[in-house]
């Protein structure tokens, strides 16, 4: 049973359970250097119908993030009152657009990270980046051979919906990420875990091709 699936009993009752799971993630990405600070952000579905997601809340150290550290929002990225009465924090400037990946890709889970690799390619290659023959690419889902896949890039935006709007036109249903030029990079899965090793995946075709100079 997936961790999506464990929290689907109930989002007033799950948030916090849903809380624990995004803290370890993020204590785990900010050790990486990927979280620096309070940047990135990331969520976790609690239901689909109505969409409801748990997003990691905005302005947070996301190497010290406590269970209580997330908001419920909604489909459009907005906070949503606890039925217990308690206000709603205040979420991720960014949860619309993570909201939208979850509608967009029925993922249960989706990170943002500030990776230097992903910023510095992004500039560099506007159009996307071309891996192949990368035994690596086993971790995305395509074999180590004879296919080659494209990790889109799309221009930054202040505007969650005009973001969205590149990443729904430039995204690759085979690949589980876009690059966001001069900011980041967002990846999903089906829940945490499988988000986390796309993001660790991803991150290491980018540091590669960093490497060889591209």
């Amino acid at each position: 049973m997936t961790e999506t699936a464990d929290l689907e009993q109930g989002p007033d009752q799950d948030l916090e359970r849903a809380g624990a799971v995004l803290a370890a993630e993020a204590a785990r990405f900010a050790s990486f250097g990927w979280m620096r600070g309070t940047s990135g952000n990331l969520s976790m579905v609690l239901s689909r119908d109505p969409l409801r997601l748990a997003v990691t809340a905005s302005g947070r150290d996301k190497g010290e993030l406590a269970p209580s550290d997330v908001v419920l929002v909604d489909a459009a990225g907005a906070a949503v009152p606890l039925p217990d009465g308690r206000a709603p924090g205040r979420p991720s400037a960014e949860a619309e657009l993570h909201a939208r990946v979850a509608r967009l890709t029925g993922a249960g889970a989706v990170v943002h990270v500030h990776t230097v690799a992903s910023v510095a390619l992004g500039r560099r290659h506007p159009g996307g980046l071309v891996f192949k023959d990368l035994e690596m690419l086993k971790g995305v889902g395509h074999p180590a051979e004879g296919e080659e896949i494209t990790l889109p890039v799309i221009a930054n935006s202040q505007d969650m919906r005009v973001l969205g709007d590149r990443l729904e036109e430039a995204r690759d249903p085979r690949m589980p990420a876009v690059v966001v030029a001069g900011h980041g990079l967002y990846v999903w899965g089906a829940d945490p875990r499988q988000a986390r090793h796309h993001t660790e995946v991803v991150e290491w075709l980018l540091e590669l091709e960093l490497a060889g100079g591209r």
